[in-house]
């Protein structure tokens, strides 16, 4: 299955730079692309926006569509998927406000799932849907054990059944192997997912 990527960085190969701090993230040559006003708009947002690099990958799939990722998150806020207290931190996505926003704005048919299983996502993927799945971000490097479950999202939307394999794109993915078509078998996927997500079903379902 041919699915576009994209980082929730403009620069998906400066991803392993802005992850370690040797660059700082409105040093982004590509910035402007993502729709900021100015680098430190972008700066500020790009850590925070996995959910919305999903859902541009999910808009870029299934409709066509190349929307810039803080468009998306800026409208996606005015629904209250993302709040800034008042030391200036980022919370969210919430996945509530989330599908509502995408319901109206897209036609999506999305809803927030809590407690299902690698294995109830799985059969969700045998029957064509996607999912945005949460799982800890130390998922790119998956020989390490995270130190809890969830924090990040990334678009599941295959599976290998000859293998038992997720295969999904990540946001945050720091080289090319861990940003797109990564390829984990369920038990390790597993290690890293916090049993929720928010499902979208395909129109053609």
């Amino acid at each position: 299955m041919n699915v576009p990527y994209f980082a929730q960085w403009e620069s998906r190969d400066l991803v392993a730079d802005f992850l370690t701090g040797k660059l700082d993230s409105a040093e982004d040559p590509l910035w402007a692309l993502s729709g900021a006003e100015t680098p430190e708009e972008y700066a500020f947002w790009s850590p925070n926006v996995c959910g919305m690099a999903c859902l541009k990958m999910h808009l870029a799939h299934t409709k066509d569509q190349v929307v810039p990722i803080l468009e998306l998150m800026k409208e996606c806020r005015d629904y209250g998927g993302y709040k800034v207290d008042d030391e200036k931190e980022v919370s969210g996505l919430y996945y509530h406000p989330f599908v509502s926003y995408v319901k109206d704005k897209f036609g999506l048919s999305a809803e927030v799932k809590e407690n299902i299983s690698v294995n109830e996502m799985y059969d969700l993927l045998e029957e064509g849907h996607v999912f945005i799945a949460s799982v800890h971000p130390s998922i790119r490097t998956p020989t390490t054990l995270p130190p809890k479950k969830g924090g990040h999202l990334v678009y599941v939307f295959a599976k290998d059944p000859l293998d038992k394999k997720i295969i999904f794109h990540n946001p945050s993915g720091h080289t090319t192997a861990s940003q797109e078509n990564v390829s984990l078998e369920m038990e390790v996927f597993n290690r890293y997912y916090a049993q929720r997500g928010i499902l979208i079903r395909l129109e053609s379902e």
